[in-house]
């Protein structure tokens, strides 16, 4: 994420009921990646958190050249260098005792593989909606990027970080409803 920082302090935000609204309001599932509707669907269920902006994460190289794709990448020798287009999830939380401890919780999922998953913040989020925090699947030394060209054996362990960072998120959603 290009404005990637590290984790920020809640602030007083008074106007989040009214933020959510708007939000959920326009949140259109149609036009999400595929794979991760029903995590976005989970959090939409949960009254203290609401979704900014996600990506399930693309692999672009020589064999897929469309930037939504969401097909597991090819076990080929053919491709070398991959263009990699980071998977994210920013979501708004409200300061109470639920969503604390809830970015509590998401704290724990980057132990699933800490050199490729990252929770902070990030400026252009928190500045349009303070309390917006970001989860990202990028590696370390790239974390304040978009998107990378990276090699194919790093390319397949991202794609299996991604995968379980997903079900992670996926799980922790699911045990607050």
């Amino acid at each position: 994420m290009k404005t990637y920082t590290s984790l920020r302090d809640f602030v007083e935000n008074p106007r989040f009921e009214e933020q959510r609204r708007d939000a959920l309001g326009h949140l259109d599932l149609g036009s999400l990646d595929t794979p991760i509707v029903d995590v976005i669907e989970d959090f939409r269920q949960l009254d203290y958190c609401f979704t900014l902006q996600s990506c399930y994460g693309h692999f672009l190289h020589d064999l897929q050249v469309d930037l939504k794709n969401t097909e597991p990448l090819p076990h080929t020798e053919q491709i070398s260098e991959i263009n990699y287009r980071i998977a994210y999830l920013a979501l708004c939380i409200r300061d109470d005792e639920r969503g604390r401890q809830l970015l509590m919780d998401l704290g724990k999922i980057p132990s699933i593989d800490s050199a490729y998953i990252q929770l902070g913040c990030a400026d252009w989020f928190w500045a349009k909606q303070i309390n917006s925090f970001v989860m990202q699947v990028e590696p370390e030394r790239f974390k304040t990027k978009d998107e990378v060209m990276i090699g194919y054996q790093e390319a397949i362990r991202i794609e299996q970080t991604r995968n379980r960072f997903f079900d992670a998120l996926g799980a922790c959603v699911r045990n607050r409803r």
